[in-house]
């Protein structure tokens, strides 16, 4: 048996071998030695050992990996797989297992950090996804609505709601071939993630005689999940901003060695064990790791004076949902893909789909729980009875799709399945312009991908419209701003002076007097345990002489006021006030806010600091993750779009306009022809340092442009045939 890797001119890997086993083992080869340190660093963050060779700046992760079971819930998805799925699994893992030496060597990263390559376990692909994913649904927001509630009353649980801040999402589109110019189908979109270097996704083609698929694979793990075109059928997806994971405020006390938790039938036996994290540079950290019978306990323990645990749905039920990836891989219309999607576990996602038949499909798919309203919301306490999941929503929502779909995180076809959803302005932004043509191509998206126009702007404006009183520069400043076209362009200053005056006005609404004390929430905490804490005999049982029934208290030394650091982006007012600023500028929640004197007094602010701006790019820059920095220029170029434009590159409003998130990825599927689909990533193909394909794709990924899918093997250069 044998397996064939050639290359197009961009450097992206297209496989061929000679059966879907051997496949599976060269697409996990290829991730191994084209991004070594990539998914290496991603198989740490999965088992919690980051610190081990990144140092005391990773111990939070690794703290929240180990205690919310990352490792043991992938093991405990890997047994239940069906021997089939299993069996492709533990080829792709062979396959890691027999390239990371190779890649290791070629990775400059491994000897910076004194990393030694592992050894993967046949559940490290399952691990990498859930590490990936597992705070997709944002379950740290209902720590936030906890805070706000506790703060300025249950009235304002909802002020916040952005139909705004998200820590994820996605555009996407499905054209019908009735507004296309060759009367098939187009679906194009671009996932939106925090832009990481090396990508999240990695452009690649697997062939074998069973099938043929091009697409967006996740390095380390196997198959094409989210984006993919077989030639015959083509499907992607974005978030559906479901809520499926829920927070329980715990009553933890020891029982000699042992631990056990207040839930609704009394006191029950909750497992707990210690780990030791590992850090280099630095003294090693003990975690207890507590499991009661609703999840892992992520905050606080058994010596705390509160606690919370997180349930979430492939640690209840075993499943990740990963038998739907080989039979995507298999899938020959939109009822394949359909079928193969009845099986996905989480993130819970908005799917589109169309095939060469006529075939369409708009649906959601994954898991989410029923459950009480109150567990959708808040952290709802473990003792009393009505919060414990009852099955599951089934049957998914659908619907059908006349002449285009659109799915931006926004509320509608997900409604029912989440709490808070993204603005509408993109997709009401991208059903325009589709609608400005029936002669749609896969080239043509482009035009929407990269489109700037800011829908929100609309309302700020409207008070700047308003602001009375003004010097004769704020009169200045209001009125250019009132001739801005509203887009959000790298050569314009206008969107420079905007942005200026939304931070202004974000910091403003940040420093009302009844926001105070939400200004506390990101003091990270010392997390009791046996680390920190003193003698845990003279820890007071904060349950000894507590009703059982009434709220824990939340404001003692080690309850969630001090949250651990994972979890305080979540909680930062700024950013919070950044995104609802909509919500904010309307509200009658916040006694004494004066809107109009808050933006009058914004417009002045920044006509006194300066006239002239500079143009957007120049400040708006890309800011992308690594796990060793790079402080590269080339890693910091200037860009167009806003969070809330369809070119959607999100900085923070009061804190930085540099850009953290936008498009990991831009496709445009062609079901006709599947040559004349397109794709780009941000940076490149090659995670390697100094490979003439680590960052090519870079000035065209800035440009808005698409690379060609490449489907003709004579065009391809054969880079190696490998017999095993």
């Amino acid at each position: 048996m044998s397996t064939e890797v050639y290359r197009d001119a961009w450097g992206i890997p297209h496989l061929r071998a000679d059966s879907a086993g051997e496949l599976a083992f060269a697409q996990g080869r290829n991730a191994a030695r084209d991004r070594a340190w990539q998914i290496e660093v991603e198989r740490h963050r999965s088992q919690g050992t980051t610190a081990a060779f990144l140092g005391a700046g990773a111990v939070a992760w690794d703290r929240f990996a180990r205690q919310a079971r990352l490792d043991d819930t992938a093991r405990r998805c890997f047994r239940n797989l069906d021997a089939d799925t299993r069996a492709w699994v533990c080829a792709y893992v062979d396959g890691v297992n027999a390239g990371l030496a190779e890649g290791a060597r070629r990775a400059p990263e491994f000897a910076a950090t004194g990393l030694a390559p592992g050894v993967w376990q046949p559940w490290t692909p399952l691990g990498v996804w859930l590490a990936t994913h597992i705070l997709f649904a944002g379950f740290p927001t209902k720590l936030w609505r906890e805070e706000v509630v506790r703060r300025l009353g249950p009235e304002a649980v909802g002020l916040f709601a952005t139909d705004g801040p998200v820590s994820s999402g996605s555009n996407g589109w499905l054209v019908t071939g009735d507004r296309t110019a060759t009367g098939a189908p187009v679906i194009a979109g671009d996932p939106h993630r925090f832009i990481e270097a090396p990508g999240v996704y990695q452009q690649i083609r697997l062939a074998c005689p069973e099938y043929d698929v091009v697409g967006l694979a996740v390095p380390g793990v196997p198959g094409i999940a989210h984006f993919g075109h077989t030639g015959t059928v083509a499907w992607a997806i974005t978030n559906a901003m479901a809520d499926y994971q829920d927070l329980y405020r715990e009553r933890l006390r020891r029982d000699g060695t042992r631990v056990r938790a207040l839930g609704p039938d009394g006191w029950r036996p909750a497992s707990a064990h210690t780990e030791t994290i590992e850090v280099a540079g630095a003294d090693p950290v003990e975690v207890e790791v507590v499991e009661t019978e609703r999840g892992p306990v992520v905050i606080g323990g058994p010596d705390s004076t509160a606690a919370i645990s997180l349930r979430y749905p492939p640690r209840v039920s075993g499943e990740l949902g990963f038998g739907a990836l080989p039979a995507l891989l298999r899938a020959r219309g939109v009822a394949d893909v359909d079928r193969a999607f009845d099986q996905w576990a989480e993130p819970v996602n908005v799917v589109q789909a169309a095939d060469t038949e006529g075939g369409l499909l708009h649906r959601v798919a994954g898991r989410v729980p029923l459950r009480h309203h109150d567990n959708r919301l808040r952290v709802v306490p473990a003792w009393e009875p009505g919060h414990e999941w009852r099955g599951l929503h089934e049957p998914m929502p659908r619907e059908p799709v006349d002449g285009m779909a659109v799915m931006a995180n926004q509320r509608g076809l997900a409604e029912p399945l989440g709490v808070e959803f993204a603005p509408p302005y993109r997709a009401e932004r991208i059903r325009h312009l589709l609608a400005q043509s029936e002669d749609w191509s896969a080239a043509g998206m482009a035009a929407v991908h990269t489109d700037t126009h800011l829908g929100p702007a609309r309302l700020l404006l409207g008070l700047v419209a308003e602001a009375e009183g003004l010097s004769a520069a704020g009169v200045r400043l209001r009125d250019r701003l009132l001739r801005w076209d509203r887009r959000m362009a790298a050569d314009s200053t206008d969107a420079t002076a905007y942005a200026a005056v939304r931070t202004a006005v974000v910091r403003r609404l940040a420093a009302h007097p009844a926001l105070a004390g939400l200004t506390e929430l990101t003091r990270p905490a010392e997390p009791a345990g046996p680390t920190t804490a003193a003698d845990p005999a003279a820890v007071a049982d904060p349950t000894a002489t507590a009703d059982p029934a009434a709220p824990a208290d939340l404001t003692g030394p080690a309850g969630p006021t001090d949250y651990p650091e994972v979890f305080l982006p979540w909680l930062a007012l700024v950013p919070r006030v950044a995104f609802a600023l909509d919500s904010l500028l309307t509200t009658d929640l916040l006694p004494g806010l004066d809107a109009a004197e808050v933006v009058r007094a914004a417009v002045e602010e920044v006509a006194a600091a300066a006239e002239d701006h500079v143009p957007w790019a120049e400040v708006h820059r890309l800011a992308p993750w690594q796990a060793l920095p790079d402080p590269a220029p080339e890693l910091r170029p200037g860009l167009p779009g806003d969070h809330d434009c369809v070119l959607s590159t999100t900085s923070v409003p009061g804190v930085t306009d540099h850009c953290v998130r936008g498009p990991a990825a831009r496709y445009a599927w062609d079901l006709a022809r599947r040559e004349d689909s397109l794709w780009v990533v941000p940076f490149g193909a090659s995670g390697v340092p100094g490979d003439p394909h680590h960052r090519d794709q870079l000035p065209l990924w800035l440009r808005g442009e698409l690379v060609p899918v490449v489907t003709d093997w004579n065009r391809l250069t054969k880079e190696e045939r490998h017999v095993h």
